[in-house]
């Protein structure tokens, strides 16, 4: 330390000048002998009074931590989707099993209301609402088809286009003409059905509809009795849902959301 040997050196000179001065220089040597000894550290003042460092200390979380944690978060979340899917099919085939074990829906072969020949494949990519019916019928199909053409409209504003089909099961009165003008009065977007007696039948019994022509009158003019449901197809073409006479509107709009959205699901790759 430098004030130790500053000190050291001044003992060192007053002891020996009074030493020499009273000719006692043998004594000086013991004298230097017992004086305290100083030595120098390496290490300076402003050092030593610094506190000691503390060892590093790791925190417990690291980036591969995080990595493990995202993946088994990430392998969870693909679990519950595929759990979630499964449920979703599963009751989707219950649903086809309590609809009945007999297949509803098939091929057909028709004539629209513009003359054009129309198949059943031609609507295939599409959501469709079909309608059994005749042109003659005094209340009950329109105000089925009015419903109906009123569901499509709202789908179509949220964005979930559908397209409704107006199928007669009175082919003998209801020619091209007669259906073109009878569709006209309800939407734009409603296309009418209409063929030979054999292809009618043949459409009805795929979509289990019961027609039957009642007795005619003096004017030769009749009802026809027929079974009043309104079927919903899926773009594969398969018969999904139906909506009886009770059904509003706001039903149907609500059913079909819920179809296009589970198909929509259904369908959507996630593994």
């Amino acid at each position: 330390n430098p004030d130790h040997q500053s000190l050291k050196n001044k003992m060192i000179s007053r002891l020996g000048l009074n030493l020499i001065r009273n000719q006692k220089l043998p004594q000086l040597s013991k004298e230097l002998a017992v004086l305290p000894r100083c030595y120098c550290s390496t290490t300076s003042q402003s050092d030593s009074s610094l506190p000691p460092k503390r060892p590093a200390q790791h925190s417990p979380i690291s980036w591969k931590s995080v990595g493990v944690a995202a993946v088994a978060g990430g392998a969870m979340l693909a679990y519950m989707l595929y759990l979630k899917r499964e449920k979703e099919a599963a009751i989707a085939k219950e649903r086809r099993r309590m609809l009945g074990k007999a297949k509803i829906g098939g091929y057909f072969e028709l004539t629209d209301h513009n003359g054009v020949l129309r198949k059943s494949t031609d609507f295939l990519g599409k959501w469709v609402l079909i309608y059994f019916g005749f042109t003659h019928c005094p209340d009950i199909c329109p105000d089925e088809i009015e419903k109906l053409c009123k569901a499509v409209d709202k789908l179509e504003k949220d964005g979930c286009p559908v397209q409704p089909l107006f199928i007669t099961v009175d082919p003998e009165r209801d020619s091209v003409e007669a259906v073109g003008k009878y569709v006209k009065e309800f939407s734009p977007k409603l296309l009418g059905l209409t063929g030979p007696v054999e292809k009618i039948a043949e459409a009805c019994r795929n979509y289990r509809v019961y027609f039957s022509a009642g007795p005619r009158d003096e004017d030769d003019d009749y009802i026809v009795d027929h079974t009043i449901i309104v079927y919903l197809v899926n773009p594969d073409g398969e018969f999904v849902d139906y909506f009886g006479q009770t059904k509003t509107y706001e039903d149907i709009f609500s059913a079909v959301t819920l179809s296009v959205a589970k198909f929509e699901a259904l369908k959507s790759k996630w593994f």
